[in-house]
């Protein structure tokens, strides 16, 4: 909202190129507005624009960016525009910009680095892709157990500017190994002339550099932290991870699994800044396997065309068959792999899940069978049909397909991702179409299956 009110003024500046009004309207701007403002602007003018903001700012501003905007400014700027840019951003934010970006500028913007950075720039990068080590800052404050808290104090006021936060304060032993984490507040509250060890209960939560970083999305919010230690093999600090480091690991998670669940690929980037090309590869290989899926639904269909032939009001009831059995699969599938990905569940909970989703499938399943089998009897009715046996065996087999297909798909739809999960595959790939696909086929068999049984001794 806050840029649809400056926008008009924004771009109005910059027709008219008043850079001294336009720097002076900024100062007020927060650094994600300016960065949504920027979107738009041809790399050049950004550039411009760029100059106009006080370095820390400039800084805020390129980490809101799209990876794919960043690169082009990145690809634009001279060599002390890099450093500014660079050398105001967290190590984990450099590490976030360096995997974005293509071989050619990668060297160059390490040389606008300072060779202090440098070095721990490329310890940061030696940790695996999608790991703590990669998310992680150096940047902290950490004391000593032996020391009083006067003289701790001094040590955070000396050191905490350069520190990504000093709400949490950790402490080491002489090798540097984590024994414990204070919050800010026990530290201002003591006696000044206690030792640290008076407010150390040593215990403490810590993440591991090779845990993966949806690990600490999870901790995160578990523990209700502000921020976490990170260690190593040894236990010896090596960084933290802050919630605001895992806002975005959070949301790329939940927009990949929730692409992912839609039946596709996920997204290299966000959708705006994907090429068209990108998205209908990422969308086209699913679309084929769901394709395939429809064929042999079609194939079933055609096994049964016999039958069809006899009872031609079979094939009404089809789509609505095979779409409650996709329906409750789609529903049981989302559930358990939200579940899943909060850590609700564990891939050992599965005869747990087991027993709940079989148990709600008969119930569902009974449910909208008896929905069926009396809306097949009242449509009858209302036509003016008398009521047969012929109309009853029918609406029989309604009844039963919907429930035995409701059934099918409740436990198609919850075990699916457990079976996934046991193949080391992403159980979000057990996707709404997935599901659906896989209950359609089985659903048809059911389906006709049933009517065989049912209305073998009159209409067939």
């Amino acid at each position: 909202m806050f840029v649809q009110l400056i926008k008009p003024e924004f771009e109005e500046l910059i027709s008219s190129k008043d850079w001294v009004a336009l720097k002076e309207v900024l100062n007020d701007v927060p650094a994600a507005d300016i960065a949504d403002l920027l979107l738009e602007l041809q790399g050049d003018i950004a550039v411009v624009v760029f100059r106009l903001l006080k370095k820390p700012v400039a800084a805020d501003v390129f980490t809101e960016l799209p990876s794919s905007k960043g690169v082009e400014l990145l690809e634009l700027f001279n060599k002390q525009q890099l450093s500014d840019v660079m050398g105001n951003l967290e190590p984990d934010e450099q590490v976030s910009i360096l995997e974005e970006l293509p071989g050619h500028l990668t060297q160059r913007v390490m040389n606008s680095i300072n060779r202090e950075d440098q070095k721990q720039l490329k310890k940061l990068l030696g940790y695996p892709e999608e790991s703590v080590g990669r998310l992680m800052t150096p940047r902290y404050v950490r004391v000593k157990s032996d020391w009083t808290i006067e003289r701790s104090m001094a040590h955070i006021r000396k050191y905490g500017e350069t520190a990504e936060t000093i709400n949490v304060i950790y402490v080491v032993d002489d090798k540097e190994h984590l024994i414990d984490d204070l919050r800010i507040t026990h530290l201002i509250l003591a006696n000044q002339e206690d030792q640290i060890d008076v407010l150390m209960d040593r215990s403490f939560e810590a993440l591991s550099v090779y845990d993966d970083q949806e690990e600490a999305v999870k901790m995160l919010a578990k523990y209700d932290r502000v921020a976490l230690p990170v260690v190593d093999s040894d236990g010896v600090l090596v960084g933290i991870v802050t919630a605001d480091d895992v806002i975005d690991v959070a949301e790329e998670e939940t927009t990949e699994d929730m692409q992912k669940m839609a039946g596709m690929d996920a997204l290299d980037d966000y959708y705006s800044q994907s090429s068209i090309f990108d998205i209908v590869k990422k969308r086209l290989w699913w679309l084929i396997v769901l394709f395939v899926g429809q064929i042999l639904t079609a194939i079933a269909m055609g096994g049964y065309e016999e039958v069809l032939q006899k009872v031609v009001a079979l094939s009404f009831f089809v789509p609505l068959i095979i779409s409650s059995g996709g329906n409750s699969g789609s529903q049981a599938a989302t559930l358990v792999i939200r579940a899943l990905a909060t850590d609700d569940l564990k891939p050992e909970d599965w005869k747990k899940v087991f027993r709940r989703e079989f148990t709600s499938g008969l119930m569902l399943g009974g449910l909208i069978g008896l929905l069926g089998f009396f809306t097949l009897i009242g449509w009858d009715l209302i036509g003016g049909a008398e009521l047969t046996n012929t109309v009853f065996l029918t609406a029989g087999v309604i009844g039963l397909s919907l429930f035995s297909i409701v059934l099918f798909g409740n436990f198609t739809g919850a075990m699916l991702p457990f079976f996934l999960s046991k193949m080391n595959l992403d159980p979000a790939v057990s996707s709404a179409p997935f599901v659906a696909t896989i209950v359609d086929v089985s659903g048809i068999i059911i389906y006709f299956t049933i009517a065989i049984v049912l209305l073998s001794g009159t209409l067939l």
